[in-house]
């Protein structure tokens, strides 16, 4: 195992202009944990302080890969690990585009937008205590975004009721997909 490289280091293997790189071709050298940490409200930290740069954040953002439950930067040559307190993205933003069947166009707090569909699904879990409700959006290969608030008020606007089997559910479609956001 090497050393890992430091984090500013990584920003010259990586250009944010283009397409997401092809992290599923590499096969880097696993070269440890870094002391880098994405807390529950998306903010992103290293050796304790906040990274506020957010062209860092994007570029860290485009390289984050998941394997199992593990979290790790990844480039050609060196994969780190890193920790995630809950999912790794933030989903800042909503558009319903009219159209036949309508489509909800979702953006992060680092600029990817993604269309609600079934390889990108809506799920809310509740809390058995509270009730409260935890929605997350599947960005990519196998990560989530948390919706914020505003968001799923949003969509709780936009969800209209169904009565399936004496169930109430509030239910929002995209693409032709159906999910539900909560039950009555």
């Amino acid at each position: 195992m090497t050393t890992p490289t430091h984090p500013e280091n990584l920003l010259k293997q990586v250009r944010t202009d283009q397409p997401l790189p092809p992290l599923e071709q590499w096969n880097p050298e696993f070269c440890g944990d870094i002391p880098m940490r994405i807390s529950r409200d998306g903010r992103w930290f290293y050796q304790g302080g906040e990274i506020k740069r957010a062209a860092m954040v994007k570029m860290f953002s485009r390289i984050l890969w998941k394997e199992g439950e593990r979290y790790f930067l990844k480039t050609p040559v060196e994969k780190v690990g890193i920790e995630v307190e809950d999912v790794p993205f933030q989903v800042i933003s909503v558009q319903r585009l009219e159209q036949d069947p309508p489509v909800l166009v979702f953006e992060t707090a680092t600029g990817e937008r993604v269309e609600a569909n079934a390889e990108h699904s809506l799920r809310v879990e509740t809390d058995p205590d509270t009730g409260e409700p935890s929605p997350y959006l599947m960005i990519r290969r196998g990560m989530e975004g948390r919706i914020q608030r505003n968001v799923y008020y949003q969509l709780a606007e936009w969800a209209e009721i169904d009565t399936t089997a004496g169930v109430e559910r509030w239910v929002i479609g995209s693409h032709g997909e159906h999910f539900i956001l909560g039950e009555n």
